[in-house]
């Protein structure tokens, strides 16, 4: 069974229990688009973390492979950062950076803008240590660029060496604090191996300092190989997911307390491959009341609720896929009204995945399917989470398929 998940967890960084008032519905009439259809050169290949947004509207995102093929990035490419702006003629893609290994190879999370507007990510494995991955920062050209391939400045913030500092960041954003320090996981490394929670705090004088505020595997409960980011809670708490681990070795939720000088971990579930589902490998939101949401994916995964009542976190299923080998691999996006959405890897009508909501009315979740990839021109295995704009349409990217054969970004228009 270990073997099975860490080949399933691998594979896709490179690449029922129904509730009574859970109702199913057939999808929608929705406008589904291809806004770029990746060919491998210089703009990259198997986009897997996603996009997020500017406030002019212009997308950005990263792919796993592609962009700079020389050296040790002979067999696929070391991968890309990219945006995408909308114009008269549809979107334009500018290559906005392309790794060459000793900085960085194979990002698969998204990247994020920090409070500076530059963007910050993370790279799986790459960096002057090797296989054990980096911190970046991009930075745009300090003059307007008057051409449209405008590459931009790529620092690294740190290189990971395994132990004690941790090795290879999945899949998660990385997360900003109020005084500006970044936290974020490893899924290997650290103290016992089972991966970590980093903090990064920029120095007075440049560059950037790693404390690492939790290591998992000292223990069989802690759980063990965080593929998901890291999320705040108002009181400034931590919570996240780890892939494996806990007495069931199906995965657990966790929590992360502060009290100086160390941060104190909580299980707050330990998933046991039953009803509640097993392999977390994305991560957590909030809802305003508090209650936090997440997904598993093995054996078709679920869609999860937990609320805090009595003293303790408690967990329900919202939804279970049926029809797909493996379900959701990312974070939900849930929009104002409170509805979530999301993407699974394996699912939908033809096996390639899809893009789901989860509806919430009088206390009911409707579960319908927004889109159904079939692994040609639309794409197919979206293993990257919904971004939506202030209008309600749904983006993110596929990781195959397309035009080439190397993935898309999508638009769904309600």
């Amino acid at each position: 069974m270990h073997n099975e998940k860490r080949s399933v967890a691998w594979s896709v960084a490179l690449v029922t229990l129904l509730g009574p008032a859970l109702l199913s519905q057939p999808a929608r009439a929705q406008t589904f688009t291809v806004l770029h259809n990746f060919t491998g050169g210089v703009d990259g290949a198997l986009p897997s973390g996603g996009v997020v947004f500017d406030a002019a509207g212009n997308l950005y995102g990263t792919t796993a492979e592609g962009g700079y093929t020389g050296g040790a990035c002979a067999d696929y490419g070391c991968g890309a950062v990219f945006k995408l702006k909308a114009g008269a003629d549809g979107w334009t893609l500018n290559p906005l950076y392309n790794f060459h290994f000793n900085d960085g190879n194979l990002p698969i999370a998204r990247v994020v803008f920090g409070p500076d507007g530059t963007l910050y990510g993370t790279t799986f494995n790459g960096g002057t240590s090797g296989e054990y991955g980096t911190v970046f920062n991009l930075r745009p050209p300090p003059t307007v660029c008057k051409t449209r391939f405008c590459p931009w400045t790529e620092t690294v913030l740190w290189n990971f060496t395994d132990r004690p500092d941790g090795a290879n960041p999945g899949r998660g954003d990385l997360t900003f604090d109020a005084a500006g320090h970044l936290y974020g996981t490893t899924v290997i490394g650290g103290s016992y191996g089972g991966g970590t929670v980093f903090e990064l705090a920029q120095l007075p004088g440049g560059g950037w300092r790693e404390n690492i505020d939790f290591s998992f595997g000292e223990q069989i409960s802690d759980g063990f190989s965080p593929w998901a980011g890291v999320i705040f809670d108002n009181a400034g708490k931590l919570y996240t997911t780890t892939f494996d681990g806990g007495y069931y070795e199906g995965g657990t939720v966790v929590e992360l307390v502060h009290s100086a000088p160390k941060w104190t971990e909580n299980v707050l579930h330990l998933f046991q491959y039953g009803d509640d589902g097993e392999w977390p490998y994305g991560g957590l939101i909030f809802d305003q009341a508090g209650n936090l949401y997440g997904t598993t994916t093995g054996y078709a995964g679920n869609v999860f609720e937990m609320k805090y009542s009595g003293g303790a976190w408690n967990l329900g299923v919202l939804y279970r896929f049926v029809n797909g080998q493996y379900g959701p691999v990312t974070s939900l996006t849930m929009d104002r009204p409170g509805n979530l959405y999301g993407t699974t890897e394996t699912d939908g009508l033809y096996g390639n995945g899809n893009v789901f909501k989860l509806t919430l009315s009088n206390g009911a979740w409707t579960y319908s399917s927004l889109h159904d990839f079939t692994g040609g021109s639309d794409g197919g295995v979206p293993v990257s989470e919904v971004t939506i704009d202030p209008c309600g349409n749904l983006y993110g990217s596929a990781s195959s398929g397309g035009a080439y054969g190397k993935g898309v970004v999508w638009k769904i228009t309600p």
